[in-house]
């Protein structure tokens, strides 16, 4: 890997991660060097630090939900005519960039028009059983009301197309966004996949609650 892949926007939604988001945006900027966090009404340094580290910031002035940080992100992304793909990446440390890399590759190889991270298709990912449980039921719900089968369906690391892009638009701002871009993506049949990805479960992110 390195940071030549200059066709492509990383889109970081970011609510007060200050003790990771440096990190996380160096890791970010070894195999991507277009990188937009969306602060969405931080409280702490996030937005500072991630600009810091290298990354271009657009502040919410108040908080309105990963989704609508997504939007956002999605936004100033086609803003750039070069731009060919997106990936999704978390801000908390839990993504793997080779992980995203993957993806992205696998758009260029024309395999699909969206790539979904999935953390149940080999075993490097330990959530715990009650989390599990609660992941397994969000994905039984998502492809029942958006008529896909996903195995994972609120991972937040994906890699979209831009004609694809296009023509999402996010209006639930909170979690239930990942079930909207599910559903926005299927309804037109864009072609999708899914990529075995680890999700590092940190004592950070678990103290913070995050799937």
């Amino acid at each position: 890997m390195g940071s030549s892949v200059h066709d492509t926007w990383v889109v970081i939604p970011l609510f007060n991660e200050e003790p990771v988001i440096g990190a996380v945006i160096a890791q970010v900027l070894t195999a991507f060097d277009q990188v937009v966090c969306v602060d969405d009404g931080s409280t702490d340094h996030s937005a500072e630090l991630a600009s810091r580290a290298g990354a271009r910031v657009i502040r919410h002035p108040l908080n309105l939900g990963q989704g609508a940080a997504l939007q956002t992100g999605f936004e100033f992304a086609l803003a750039d005519p070069s731009m060919r793909y997106v990936v999704t990446f978390d801000a908390d440390g839990q993504h793997q960039i080779e992980d995203a890399f993957g993806m992205v590759e696998r758009l260029r190889a024309g395999e699909a028009d969206v790539v979904f991270g999935s953390r149940f298709l080999d075993e490097r990912s330990k959530p715990s059983f009650a989390k599990n449980m609660v992941l397994r039921a969000a994905v039984g719900y998502t492809n029942i009301t958006t008529h896909t089968r996903l195995t994972d369906a609120h991972n937040g690391l994906r890699a979209i197309r831009r004609p694809v892009l296009e023509k999402l638009d996010i209006t639930q701002n909170g979690m239930a966004h990942a079930s909207e871009l599910v559903a926005q993506i299927g309804a037109p049949k864009d072609s999708c996949v899914e990529h075995p990805v680890h999700i590092l479960y940190t004592d950070y992110s678990t103290a913070k609650g995050q799937a």
